[in-house]
């Protein structure tokens, strides 16, 4: 969503936009940064060049989603929190309505990072922002008779990602952070992170287009 193939300004400021507007209407945001194609560029050079430790190529997700993360940070100005918060385990005090943070350590994704955040927090939804306006049981790019999914629940996902992570791994959702996700009882939206429009309507908890996980459904 950040960086496609460039950095997206125009999506950045429309993505602000909106943040700002529902913080004035009085919402708090836990923003999550991932590294999404920059990171896959980096842990592909590295395989290519023989680093194979997975923790290594990991770490070097990680640190790409911290120029992501303060870019982000910096966009909302002293509506943020003075920092990007990397120690997910450390809760943060203040009044700060934003709050940006990039990926954590080796061995989970930032969509687990999002939802331990959300426990941590007291947060009840995690909505995972993405290329995608919706799930699929396969890949539509792939398979012509792709069915999209709207509404699923944590097993059922499971059993389409996997259980297995891997770092850079492209899945609609991290299987360890669907694992999480369930045993906290949370809900997770995945929809398009480009259509703005849709966004606010899920914001303001109106029909919108987009994928509902959860243990209820």
């Amino acid at each position: 969503m950040i960086v496609p193939q460039e950095i997206d300004k125009e999506f950045l400021k429309d993505f602000k936009g909106l943040i700002v507007k529902w913080v004035k209407a009085g919402k708090r945001f836990f923003i999550v940064t991932g590294g999404g194609k920059t990171t896959r560029n980096y842990q592909q050079a590295a395989r290519e060049m023989g680093i194979k430790d997975k923790t290594a190529l990991d770490q070097l997700g990680i640190y790409t989603t911290y120029v992501n993360a303060e870019l982000i940070r910096n966009l909302f100005g002293k509506l943020a929190y003075s920092e990007i918060i990397k120690d997910y385990s450390k809760k943060i005090k203040g009044d700060s309505k934003i709050v940006v943070s990039p990926g954590w350590k080796p061995g989970c994704s930032t969509d687990f990072d999002a939802v331990f955040a959300a426990k941590k927090y007291k947060a009840k939804r995690v909505i995972n922002l993405s290329n995608i306006d919706l799930l699929y049981d396969k890949d539509p790019k792939i398979y012509p008779d792709a069915q999209s999914i709207e509404l699923i629940t944590f097993d059922k996902l499971l059993k389409i990602t996997g259980k297995v992570w891997r770092p850079g791994a492209n899945m609609p959702f991290d299987p360890k952070a669907s694992e999480l996700a369930k045993k906290h009882n949370l809900e997770v939206i995945i929809a398009s992170g480009r259509d703005i429009a849709n966004l606010n309507d899920l914001i303001a908890d109106r029909p919108f287009k987009g994928t509902v996980v959860s243990n209820k459904i």
